[in-house]
């Protein structure tokens, strides 16, 4: 498995230092089976000649983070063992990391976690939980789309943006059912970005359906005088991907979708996702 090959690959790098070499100039690095081994993106493709994009690790499930966004302790020390230098502010801010998250674990942590906030929930201990749920449709974007996650230049922490650096805005709905209102979008976030995904997360934390559109579109199509563009479900109906094909090719994980995907939606998408 490419998976396996990756983890030797970063265990036999993290086994002896390499302060004559400059793979301390790579920005982009691979965490292999634990948090004290990693891997230049470089020297892993010179010796797995079939990761040729980081495309590729994508569609196994690796995910692209900022390093400043991963709370990662031992990077730091790996660093310096095996460049004989300290990680300077200046290359950290610059820093990217993959890694593969288990996703079954997660998928069975997701279930879990339903049946706690629904306990929580009966017994009115918990009356807003929507802080979960938006980092989870996150990632769950992030994961499908192939999105890297770094650091922003605004004051909004950090962006999501494509492989080829276009700027998409996440939103995350999470209920059964939308509002008559429809999904507010901030029309600043909008102008700010080139596409809109928008992740319409169901109670049991699985994904009901998605929509991905151009930010251009949305502003044309659906602008108002005001601050705030609600997107009503009757109006995008026939954009939603359990309808529309347009943007499968965006998709960079099908598995990751298909796995997080309600039943109800991976019926409409196991036949049309080839």
């Amino acid at each position: 498995m490419l998976k396996d090959q990756l983890y030797e690959v970063a265990q036999k790098f993290s086994g002896s230092t390499h302060g004559s070499s400059d793979y301390d100039k790579d920005i982009i690095f691979v965490r292999g089976s634990n948090d004290r081994e990693y891997v230049p993106l470089s020297f892993l493709m010179k010796e797995l000649p079939e990761i040729s994009s980081i495309g590729i690790l994508k569609s196994h499930g690796f995910v692209f983070s900022s390093y400043d966004f991963l709370e990662i302790n031992e990077f730091d020390g790996w660093y310096q063992n095996q460049f004989n230098k300290r990680l300077s502010s200046k290359v950290m801010k610059n820093l990217g990391i993959l890694h593969l998250p288990d996703q079954k674990a997660i998928f069975d942590t997701v279930e879990v976690v339903h049946q706690t906030f629904q306990i929580l929930k009966d017994h009115k201990v918990l009356m807003n939980g929507k802080n979960l749920p938006i980092q989870l449709g996150e990632w769950y974007a992030k994961i499908i789309f192939g999105l890297h996650q770094i650091k922003s230049s605004s004051q909004r922490g950090f962006d999501f943006k494509t492989e080829a650096d276009r700027t998409v805005e996440v939103k995350v709905h999470w209920h059964d059912a939308t509002s008559p209102k429809g999904v507010k979008i901030k029309k600043s976030l909008a102008e700010l970005s080139d596409y809109c995904i928008i992740m319409y997360i169901s109670k049991n934390f699985t994904i009901r359906d998605i929509l991905f559109l151009d930010s251009e579109f949305i502003l044309r199509k659906f602008d108002s005088k005001g601050h705030t563009i609600f997107l009503k479900d009757q109006d995008v109906a026939g954009y939603f991907f359990s309808k529309s094909d347009k943007h499968f090719d965006k998709v960079i994980n099908k598995t990751a979708l298909m796995k997080f995907a309600s039943p109800t939606l991976a019926m409409k998408l196991e036949d049309r996702l080839k």
